[in-house]
């Protein structure tokens, strides 16, 4: 596993062993960070599940300004910081062990908080659909995106991730994208915007 593209292009990064920390298919990752490519000047980027810290690593070397890491177990976090050091990045990652809900509960209690521009959710696939429409609802509901940000979710064949939200929530998401590689599905969720959604609602 390797970084594609970016002041950090082909960095090998380790992985752990077993599927815990499952890689995202090179080619998908490729495809889809080709499709946000234009989104990460600048961006504020938030990975959950973190894992090896691919993706979270993928978009500094792509031009984001920094990105905060989650994820509960401790090897996992030890290893996003070896990766980020090994891609030369570690000064612009902020690295959090601990479970996904607690973050999203408690990150806006600290004071220098800001909202991300970009969130990479890739839950375990057992539990994705769940989690990810979890996660969701705890993003919007708690202000964790931009406006107009970009929530991207990794899940398995057949999951249909944004089901369940409730009207409320869906209605905070402009549009959402699907692409498909064998059985990884990618969701690509652009949020409303609070001018465009003034504008719709003749405000």
């Amino acid at each position: 596993m390797r970084i594609i593209a970016g002041k950090a292009r082909g960095t090998i990064l380790e992985t752990l062993e077993g599927e815990d920390t499952r890689p995202t298919l090179e080619r998908a990752k490729e495809n889809f960070f080709n499709a946000i490519n234009f989104e990460l000047a600048n961006a504020r980027v938030l990975d959950l599940f973190a894992g090896t810290g691919q993706l979270g690593l993928e978009a500094l070397s792509r031009g984001a300004r920094e990105a905060a890491f989650v994820d509960s177990k401790a090897e996992c976090a030890e290893l996003i910081a070896r990766n980020a050091r090994k891609a030369k990045l570690r000064d612009r990652c902020d690295i959090f062990q601990c479970d996904y809900a607690d973050y999203l509960a408690g990150q806006k209690k600290l004071k220098d908080f800001a909202k991300f521009d970009i969130i990479f959710m890739d839950p375990p696939y057992e539990s994705g659909k769940r989690l990810i429409g979890e996660c969701v609802r705890k993003i919007i509901k708690n202000e964790f995106i931009s406006d107009g940000g970009l929530i991207i979710c990794e899940s398995g064949d057949g999951e249909q991730p944004v089901l369940g939200l409730g009207e409320k929530m869906a209605e905070k998401i402009k549009k959402s994208r699907v692409y498909k590689y064998g059985k990884i599905h990618i969701t690509i969720l652009t949020m409303e915007t609070a001018a465009k959604k003034g504008e719709a609602d003749g405000g």
